[in-house]
């Protein structure tokens, strides 16, 4: 992260150095590339006509495709972060080095948007052709959130025949705003129940599917003190007192959240729920655990009696649905990649994805691995470098691989990367309701069905303002 924040620097200061690229609105500057890729790619950074900040390596053996990366998060900041495509340069590096042109998006803006990070990642792809020339081959990837939007990009911009060819949807959050973010939902009743400390007795009160009120100057340091207060998580468990070792083990065995990314999903449940709810939803409330019955405790009749209850604004829901959902209106190659001990974006999510698809009857278009890998933002260079040679095969012969002829071919990268192999190609992830508490009609997949999506349309201002 350090060494991305120096060669942010570089590029920012090579930006604002340069009058041409300044006056001339997303025009891409040639810039240093990152030292992943030095002596192997030209780099280039801009900013597109709507504000958002771009990066862009084209290698020097080029094999004449592209990948368009959109990166996860989302960033709360508010403008576009220059920062961000430089960094996701550096670490999507195994891209340019198996050959691909890459270009990413810092989006225009920070805060939550899907179908905006999908347009500003279309149009980065539209600014390549127009200053590179036309692919032989477009690949959309993204990763975490970033899945979400990749994911979306494909069904509006990914028609057969159209600009993309395929995708590579990695560590995705794909269950969609609408119920991906239940489990998180859970966490912030469930917590509140236990710690009585997000918000304090004395502070004002705001509820708690807002996240937080709109002013708090809470930090994000702040939030982890009061959590190690209530439950002494990043203590030895011989230094928590009882009550904080019994609070910890009720709110990780009724959220089944890891101990380990059990401060993350509170602060996305906290700063990112603001967000939503207040910048983008105008304070209209999503969410909703009126019908949920929560277990795994030691007194669940007591928990469920006391547990904050809340029922969702319709229109909110509506418009949350619209952003982020996904129709499984599919048309082109996908290829998921899946740690099935991914602390963040739970495995379940590749399960509620193949239902989408299952619902609109494109399933034949989805082939989905996973690896005995416990991480999120990172899995094997190895592993990525196969998927998109495996997604380019796919395209351009037609056949479609299996998750065992891509474990197999692994093997040929990892000379090259030594980050290892570690696919379970017989692994099957269990429904997505096994992992989150369903709520009503969340059985059914997709959760907007195109039907829905086209009607939705027609409503004037729906979905969320870019």
């Amino acid at each position: 992260m350090w060494s991305a924040a120096c060669l942010a620097g570089v590029v920012i200061g090579a930006l604002t150095g340069t009058p041409s690229a300044r006056a001339d609105a997303g025009r891409p500057a040639s810039v240093t590339c990152p030292s992943s890729l030095a002596g192997r790619a030209t780099c280039y950074t801009g900013q597109d006509t709507n504000g958002a900040h771009y990066a862009i390596a084209i290698p020097r053996t080029w094999n004449g495709s592209l990948v368009v990366h959109a990166h996860g998060g989302p960033d709360l900041g508010e403008g576009s972060d220059p920062a961000r495509s430089v960094g996701d340069l550096d670490r999507w590096s195994v891209m340019a080095k198996e050959g691909y042109a890459w270009a990413g998006s810092s989006y225009r803006r920070g805060g939550y948007g899907t179908r905006m990070a999908a347009a500003d990642t279309e149009n980065l792809r539209r600014l390549f052709v127009r200053e590179f020339g036309r692919p032989k081959r477009t690949f959309v990837h993204g990763q975490s959130w970033g899945g979400n939007v990749a994911a979306k990009v494909v069904e509006v911009y990914g028609k057969k025949n159209g600009p993309y060819d395929g995708a590579l949807l990695t560590s995705g959050v794909l269950g969609g705003g609408s119920r991906g973010y239940d489990y998180r939902v859970d966490l912030r009743v469930v917590y509140q129940y236990y710690c009585r400390n997000h918000p304090r007795a004395a502070e004002p009160r705001y509820p708690l599917w807002a996240g937080l009120r709109a002013g708090s100057t809470m930090t994000a340091a702040g939030l982890r003190a009061r959590l190690l207060e209530c439950t002494g998580y990043a203590s030895a468990p011989q230094d928590r007192t009882p009550l904080q070792q019994r609070n910890l083990d009720d709110i990780l065995n009724v959220t089944k959240i890891p101990e380990r990314t059990l401060d993350s999903h509170l602060q996305f449940a906290t700063f990112t729920f603001r967000d939503i709810v207040h910048n983008r939803l105008g304070d209209r409330n999503p969410f909703s655990n009126m019908s949920v019955r929560y277990s795994g405790s030691h007194d669940d009749k007591a928990l469920n009696a006391g547990v904050e209850r809340f029922s969702a604004d319709p229109t909110a829901v509506r418009d949350l649905s619209y952003d982020s959902n996904l129709t499984g209106k599919v048309d082109i190659p996908v290829l998921t990649l899946h740690a099935i001990d991914d602390p963040t974006a739970f495995v379940e999510h590749e399960a509620a994805y193949r239902a989408t698809l299952q619902g609109a009857h494109r399933a034949e278009h989805l082939v989905q691995t996973f690896t005995e890998e416990s991480e999120h933002s990172a899995l094997s260079d190895s592993e990525y470098a196969g998927s998109v040679f495996a997604l380019d095969r796919w395209v351009r012969t037609g056949k479609k691989p299996t998750p065992r002829s891509i474990a197999a071919s692994c093997a040929r990268f990892d000379p090259a990367y030594g980050t290892g192999c570690r696919y379970a190609p017989d692994f099957h992830p269990s429904s997505y309701a096994s992992r989150v508490n369903a709520r009503p009609g969340g059985l059914v997949w997709p959760a907007m069905t195109a039907a829905q999506e086209k009607s939705w349309s027609l409503i004037d201002g729906v979905g969320i303002a870019s």
